[in-house]
C-alpha cells in the first residue's frame, strides 16, 4: 500500500511583521468566516443559531465572545469566529432559508494597532477612520490600494483588515509603508 501524504495549508502571511512603533502589525490566526446572505425575516433565527446577533444597520458588526458578525449589506454579513468553529452547520441548523459559503481559506487577516493605525490604513484607504466616524465596533467593505478589503475597528487604536488571501502580500506590504509613515 502506497503511502499517502497530507497537505497542510500554510498561512499566507506566516512570520511576517511590521510596521513601526506607531502601527504595528501582525497576521491573525486562522479563523473560519462565512458570507451570509437572508433575508430581514431570517435574522432572528440565524442570530440565535450563531450564537451572535446579526447587525441590521450600515456599518455596525456585533460580537460574541470570539465570533463576529459584520454588516456588509442589507441582506449581508461576514460571520468570523476566531476558534474556527464551524459556522456553516451553526447556520444551517437555524432552519431558515439562507445562504452561507464557507469562504474561511479564501480570507486572511491583518491586524493593524497602536496610535498610527488609522494613518497606517489611510495611507491606502480613502475612508474617514476618525473615531467620530468609524468608532468601535464600526465596519466596512471597502478597498486598500487596489485590494478590496473589509474593515472593522476593534479598539480605539485597533483595526482587524480582512482581505483575500491572494491580495495579502500587497495588502501587508502596503500596509507596512503606511506603517512606517505613520511612525515618521
Amino acid at each position: 500500500m502506497a503511502d499517502q501524504a497530507t497537505a497542510i495549508r500554510k498561512a499566507p502571511l506566516a512570520g511576517l511583521r511590521g510596521g513601526s512603533p506607531a502601527a504595528i502589525l501582525t497576521p491573525a490566526a486562522p479563523a473560519s468566516r462565512i458570507s451570509l446572505r437572508a433575508a430581514p425575516d431570517a435574522v432572528s433565527a440565524l442570530s440565535a443559531s450563531l450564537g451572535v446577533t446579526l447587525p441590521v444597520r450600515p456599518k455596525t458588526s456585533a460580537s460574541t465572545g470570539k465570533r463576529h458578525a459584520l454588516w456588509l449589506g442589507p441582506d449581508e454579513w461576514l460571520v468570523i469566529d476566531e476558534d474556527g468553529k464551524d459556522l456553516i452547520a451553526a447556520a444551517a441548523s437555524s432552519g431558515v432559508m439562507h445562504s452561507a459559503v464557507d469562504i474561511s481559506h479564501r480570507n486572511t487577516a491583518v491586524i493593524v494597532s497602536g496610535p498610527g493605525a488609522a494613518v497606517a490604513i489611510n495611507s491606502g484607504c480613502p475612508q474617514d477612520l476618525s473615531l467620530a466616524i468609524f468608532p468601535v465596533g464600526a465596519c466596512s467593505r471597502t478597498v486598500l490600494g487596489k485590494a478590496e478589503i473589509v474593515l472593522l475597528r476593534t479598539a480605539e487604536d485597533t483595526f482587524r483588515l480582512e482581505c483575500w488571501r491572494s491580495f495579502s502580500p500587497f495588502v501587508f506590504g502596503l500596509l507596512s509603508e503606511g506603517a512606517e509613515d505613520a511612525g515618521h
